[in-house]
């Protein structure tokens, strides 16, 4: 399991840096809220995932560290449900290019723009 050695979060609250192996990921409040691992987002089994829309704007407002292996991260929004653990945020982390790119074309097709 790769464990972040360091988390920090923009003054705008809008931008959360993590570092692992040294080097850092710098990961947007709305890739992370879009990403949320949580049930409202992905939902209880395969194919139940709920687009999520109008998050451009969204911050972080708070960060709670859960055990030694996640955080909860708390959004403007009031979305604070999703527990991020260290494995789910090394891939948003590592693979942001495709995940992002992905979003952006599950917006574009369901007739949604990004602002």
């Amino acid at each position: 399991m790769q464990t972040p050695s360091n988390i920090t979060l923009d003054k705008a609250k809008t931008l959360l840096t993590l570092t692992f192996d040294g080097t850092k990921y710098p990961l947007s409040a709305e890739y992370l809220r879009v990403y949320s691992p949580s049930a409202e987002v992905v939902g209880h089994g395969p194919g139940q995932q709920t687009l999520q829309v109008d998050k451009e704007n969204v911050t972080i407002s708070r960060i709670e560290p859960t055990g030694n292996y996640a955080v909860v991260l708390f959004f403007s929004d009031g979305h604070d449900s999703g527990i991020y653990s260290w494995e789910h945020l090394y891939k948003l982390a590592t693979e942001q290019d495709k995940l992002w790119n992905d979003y952006l074309t599950r917006l574009k097709d369901a007739g949604h723009s990004h602002k």
